[in-house]
């Protein structure tokens, strides 16, 4: 049986980069495709000699049309409009769409959900299995804990970084929100600044921190009177992002339409 073949989104950033790394490294997929924005000098040229290796045979292009089609999974890290864009073309070619983009407004989420009845999507706002792990552990400790004790979420990236909080900070709100029986939109209180008075029994609150090179911090604080409980999470190489994506696209094969995440794909 011939191995499933990736293409690869945005592949001049740095996630872009350690994707393709990894599916090449990989001995159970091939690598078929690069897409890059329109106007990126990336776009023409052979993908291995773009990374400042020797060639690949591989051609980055800005038509994504023409690329997906040929997949049977499309791995795409990068903005919220062109991963509703890429989603579309991902459910005409049938290809498992594997989503680490992060930053999603409601409007971009309809879009990926009406695109999912054609074809799996797996998406997570974070692909490493530690993650994962741990936002199993904050519903189980959020709902052992009650509204007794207060939740903060606080997350640490690097200074290129847009969205805040991160993906996988909403991902651990949702998971808390989840545990206590409710949505996050009903506890989430929003960034704080200036004179914001107490804080308000039940709520989850969130911190963001920018600098540097730091891959991804994030720790869930569980606080009482006289008591704290920290579950934490330390990225040091983005490569465990990558590593998560390559095995959602394989899991993927064999799936029908609809919406996956990593918990699925981890058996979580």
């Amino acid at each position: 049986m011939e191995k499933p073949g990736i293409v690869i989104t945005g592949v001049s950033g740095r996630m872009g980069q350690m994707l393709v790394r990894t599916v090449l490294e990989s001995d159970q997929a091939r690598l078929v495709g690069a897409i890059e924005r329109e106007g990126s000098p990336w776009v023409g040229r052979d993908l291995g000699e773009a990374m400042g290796g020797p060639a690949l045979g591989v051609i980055v292009t800005d038509d994504p049309v023409e690329a997906i089609a040929k997949a049977q999974a499309v791995i795409d890290f990068t903005a919220p409009d062109a991963t509703v864009a890429f989603a579309e073309l991902t459910a005409q070619a049938r290809a498992v769409h594997v989503i680490g983009t992060t930053g999603f407004e409601q409007h971009h989420l309809d879009k990926i959900k009406a695109a999912a009845r054609h074809a799996p999507i797996i998406r997570a706002g974070n692909m490493s299995l530690g993650v994962n792990l741990l936002v199993g552990l904050t519903r189980k400790v959020a709902a052992a804990l009650g509204e007794d004790w207060d939740v903060e979420v606080v997350e640490a990236h690097h200074n290129r970084k847009v969205d805040a909080p991160s993906g996988t900070a909403l991902m651990l709100g949702e998971a808390a929100a989840e545990g206590r029986g409710h949505t996050l939109d009903e506890l989430r209180t929003p960034a704080r600044e200036g004179i914001t008075g107490a804080r308000e029994k039940g709520t989850i609150g969130f911190a963001a921190i920018r600098g540097g090179d730091v891959v991804g911090e994030h720790d869930v604080i569980f606080a009482a009177a006289g008591e704290r409980v920290v579950l934490r999470h330390l990225a040091t190489d983005r490569a465990i992002f990558a590593r998560g994506a390559l095995r959602a696209a394989l899991w993927g094969q064999d799936k029908g339409p609809g919406e996956y995440d990593m918990a699925d794909v981890l058996g979580l």
